[in-house]
């Protein structure tokens, strides 16, 4: 690339013949000219570029590349030039999460339970993840993190008691499980060309990388996703609990719980043909009413943090991408669809 840099008022080349004669600063100023910028001169000095002169039809400052401050959305918007690479600017859409935490339970990954896990299952979520991942790879609209389950291997609390197996035990082997799954959808993942990084909440550094939060808060602000693994890394607590520590603390906007089912009902669907599909929860009715969306820990945390939960069914395609993308699809609790605002 060019160094472009300010100059004296000397030799100057138009805009048009500078363009055409330098692949380099084709790139650098590619998208509509002609609409944002209303005067620009160049100069041509021993092979080098200077910028002489250059003013834009918008208003506005050109952000402080120095200034880091992490933001659940980081825009590559090159303002006030608004330079754009594609037909009409994506980052002008209105979505209503930046930063999502997926959790996918081990029971979704099996399927139709033929198998500890079913390849179809981890393709179709790879590939929903992907169409929106790809649909942000400019303006890095949606960063994405997903926490795996691992029932469909090992379920610590079932096994604990059985064979003198107690129930610290039990979980650390259902931590394992976890890992595996991670490990089986960050393969899946990047056959598909989509840069992923497993992290586990104790070390296991030949096969996946500690989790530290900067790192992962960095990965994400750099297009990759990233799948947290071994749960939160001490027994006794689920896997919901741990996707909920993890999106409060990576500051991601809400917890998208992938189920069997379409959403929270006010009966259970299997027994009740009647039961009706919930739209929106508060914290207070999931526990009152004792719904088993999640545990009551992971629950908690989500109503202290002020995150929402969307319950929707993993098995319907689009679901996925329409959970990312906010659209209304299943449950929501802690919120409601029109509003933001946290609903207790």
């Amino acid at each position: 690339m060019a160094i472009i840099s300010c100059g004296s008022l000397s030799s100057l080349t138009p805009l048009n013949t500078l363009l055409s004669s330098s692949s380099s600063s084709t790139s650098l100023f590619s998208g509509k000219l002609d609409k944002h910028l209303n005067s620009i001169s160049f100069e041509r000095n021993n092979g080098k570029m200077k910028i002489l002169n250059c003013s834009a039809s918008d208003n506005g400052s050109i952000p402080d590349p120095m200034n880091h401050s992490r933001q659940p959305y980081m825009s590559r918007n090159l303002s006030p030039f608004n330079f754009t690479s594609v037909e009409g600017d994506i980052s002008n859409q209105s979505y209503r999460w930046r930063r999502v935490l997926l959790k996918v339970s081990g029971e979704a990954l099996a399927g139709d339970q033929a198998q500890n896990i079913d390849p179809k299952v981890t393709m179709s979520i790879a590939r929903e993840v992907a169409s929106v991942t790809r649909l942000g790879v400019e303006f890095l609209i949606f960063q994405v993190a997903i926490v795996v389950g691992g029932g469909n291997i090992f379920r610590g609390s079932t096994w604990a008691g059985c064979s003198g197996l107690d129930r610290s035990s039990a979980d650390y082997i259902g931590m394992l499980a976890t890992v595996m799954n991670a490990i089986f959808l960050q393969a899946t993942m990047e056959s598909l060309g989509i840069p992923t990084r497993v992290q586990t909440a104790f070390r296991m550094s030949e096969v996946a990388e500690p989790y530290i939060r900067r790192r992962a808060v960095r990965h994400l602000e750099k297009g990759r996703v990233v799948i947290f693994a071994a749960g939160t890394g001490n027994p006794f607590f689920t896997t919901d609990t741990a996707a909920a520590l993890r999106c409060a603390e990576i500051n991601a906007e809400v917890v998208l719980k992938a189920t069997n089912v379409d959403g929270v009902f006010d009966a259970d669907p299997r027994r009740n043909p009647n039961a009706c599909l919930l739209d929106s929860l508060s914290y207070n009715d999931v526990m009152s009413r004792d719904l088993s969306v999640m545990d009551m820990t992971a629950i908690t945390l989500c109503q202290e943090n002020n995150i929402p939960v969307v319950v929707f069914n993993l098995n319907k395609p689009g679901n996925i991408s329409k959970a990312i993308k906010g659209e209304r699809v299943g449950t929501l609790i802690g919120a409601t669809w029109n509003s933001t605002t946290a609903n207790v």
